[in-house]
């Protein structure tokens, strides 16, 4: 009897043990459920860091706690630093939870495992954010098969322009409708250097080319937008390339780009009205949304039809770091930072009365702290269709995002995303050779009949005619496979 009491004692202890440690591991993997204290999410996001970003943490955080029992820390590196921080962070294995991330980056960074696959937690922790993003975005940025990052719901499309200073545009009479190619830009430019002493009439462009990159601009591999759209080439052999790569040496030569173009890590902020015309990626309405940044009036024209991109589906993306100790938790944060306007607009905007103000319609108008103390990029961030509009946009602006994606054409590559590992070494030994030569030409810093001829040469010498056979070899069976 004694032996049977021993016994059950024994066995009673030893449930007990395994309960205790049972939840002792709930708590650890579950941090920041219900009970227990708030996870801090670590994310890390690109743009100038702000000032009052404390000031809007602190309430972001009151209202996490309560919804999720998690809190936040948002790190913001500049925009010059962020590639090479982020990817020293990555690289050396900090636990983080969420990063921005987009094009190239993304791919990479998810097929070497930094990245978390999160197509379970989408159909979970995610599930309301899965309802309201547009699938396209989400089926663009698969690798394998696989989604590696919440895409943010805002243009699928890009659209390169070209962007004006409105007042210098109406100062002069300008007719840029007129302007289709680089070359209509030289009239203008012309008026500007000689009447404008303080305005660079390029801010520091690289030129546009009508390509679908396989890894960007500076990379020589692309298939074309019109024509051929079926076979990867060495755009930098193309007459396309020496008439535009001339155009911008002209422009150069004429005083119209700054003298350290290649060099200048000048971001040229728009903030900063020094400039009279620039190019860069649009969407429906983007010039009342630079304009109420810059704190004066730009106005845009196209360089060429909308178009979705690999890179125009991933230009936004945050994805959870396999790093992440909370995961789950993460992707409770982005689901509720993509579908509650509130958080959407504390995030963005700031705090109301502190950084902005309401209007009776429901409109909104920026206060001084908003445009000096929290001036986050909006693209960055998250869902666009819950963002409160301000006083002086259309009331039809989400509806012309939608159209706009609509009537976009897809890209040659949509949806194709080149495994380099093949040819690492040929893309290595090419990526130095293109940092070499590409910046000097695309801003017209040097004469591309002398250049251009020792950039293909050295490009041969590398082993590109080796890596243009395996993006073909793959886009053919990606193809195939996708027909």
């Amino acid at each position: 009897m004694k032996k049977r009491l021993l016994l059950f004692l024994v066995l009673v202890l030893s449930i007990g043990t395994i309960l205790s440690a049972c939840s002792k591991d709930t708590a650890t993997s579950d941090k920041g459920g219900k009970g227990g204290q708030p996870y801090e999410i670590k994310w890390y996001t690109i743009g100038t860091p702000q000032k009052d970003t404390d000031k809007v943490f602190a309430e972001v955080n009151k209202y996490l706690k309560k919804k999720i029992n998690a809190t936040v820390k948002m790190t913001q590196i500049d925009w010059g630093d962020w590639d090479q921080k982020m990817q020293v962070i990555i690289n050396s294995g900090e636990p983080f939870d969420i990063a921005f991330t987009n094009g190239t980056k993304y791919v990479q960074n998810a097929q070497k495992g930094a990245f978390l696959p999160i197509d379970d937690m989408l159909n979970k922790e995610g599930k309301d954010l899965k309802q309201v993003i547009n699938p396209s975005l989400l089926e663009g940025i698969k690798i394998n098969g696989k989604i590696y990052g919440v895409p943010t719901n805002k243009e699928a499309a890009r659209q390169t322009v070209y962007t004006f200073n409105k007042r210098l545009v109406d100062k002069y009479q300008f007719d840029i409708t007129k302007v289709k190619t680089l070359e209509d830009l030289e009239p203008m430019l012309k008026v500007i250097k000689e009447n404008e002493p303080t305005i660079t009439p390029m801010a520091t462009f690289k030129a546009y080319l009508p390509y679908d990159y396989i890894f960007n601009n500076e990379m020589p591999f692309g298939f074309p937008i019109e024509g051929d759209r079926d076979h990867v080439i060495n755009f930098f052999e193309n007459d396309l390339t020496m008439q535009t790569y001339k155009t911008m040496h002209n422009y150069y030569k004429a005083g119209y780009l700054k003298e350290d173009a290649a060099t200048s890590k000048d971001s040229w902020p728009m903030d900063v009205e020094n400039w009279f015309v620039r190019m860069g990626d649009s969407a429906p309405y983007a010039d009342l949304l630079w304009s109420r940044s810059a704190k004066y009036d730009v106005v845009s024209v196209p360089a060429e039809e909308p178009t979705t991109f690999n890179d125009s589906v991933s230009g936004s993306i945050q994805a959870i770091s396999a790093t992440s100790k909370n995961p789950k938790k993460a992707m409770e944060f982005l689901n509720l930072l993509n579908t509650d306007p509130y958080l959407r607009n504390l995030v963005d905007k700031g705090i109301e009365g502190v950084h902005y103000e309401k209007n009776a319609d429901g409109t909104i108008k920026d206060l001084p702290a908003r445009v000096d103390k929290y001036n986050i990029p909006t693209y960055s961030l998250g869902n666009f269709y819950t963002l409160y509009l301000y006083e002086n946009d259309p009331k039809d602006k989400w509806d012309k995002f939608k159209e706009f994606n609509d009537a976009a054409k897809p890209a040659p590559t949509l949806g194709f995303h080149f495994n380099s590992d093949p040819v690492r070494s040929e893309i290595a030994s090419i990526t130095n050779i293109s940092k070499e030569f590409y910046p000097a030409l695309a801003t017209g810093s040097v004469d591309p009949e002398e250049y251009l001829p020792k950039y293909n040469k050295k490009l041969k010498e590398a082993g590109i005619d080796k890596v243009l056979k395996e993006i073909q070899k793959q886009y053919d069976e990606w193809k195939s496979k996708n027909k």
